[in-house]
């Protein structure tokens, strides 16, 4: 079953509103993802809606520059990602830790070795 759920950063700055069940989380290593301690939940790109402008969120690529690191200048929150999955389909990662009024201790996490890739 399908929820609209709302995500913003510490200040309002960047919001959006994101249609789906939220199943797990995605706990990553790699360089950036262990520094922020995201909680990432994947969803097809179309399921998030800014209901922000979308200059009032700030891009940080790294890397190979595939990932666009959607996060608020003013206050520093990373709320969401921006790629594609390996079949070229375009998602967005949402930072569970900006979902408004959800139990995280309740959702199941998946560990994944992004130190590897």
């Amino acid at each position: 079953m399908n929820t609209t759920y709302t995500a913003s950063c510490h200040c309002g700055n960047v919001a959006i509103q994101v249609e789906g069940s939220i199943d797990s989380g995605l706990a990553c290593n790699c360089s950036i993802c262990a520094r922020r301690a995201s909680l990432l939940w994947f969803v097809p790109r179309t399921s998030v809606r800014l209901t922000t402008p979308d200059e009032a969120a700030g891009v940080y690529l790294f890397n190979k520059h595939v990932i666009k690191h959607r996060f608020c200048p003013k206050c520093g929150i990373h709320v969401f990602g921006e790629g594609t999955d390996p079949k070229g389909n375009a998602v967005a990662a949402v930072n569970l830790r900006c979902v408004a009024d959800i139990d995280l201790a309740a959702i199941p996490v998946k560990n994944f070795d992004g130190k590897a890739v």
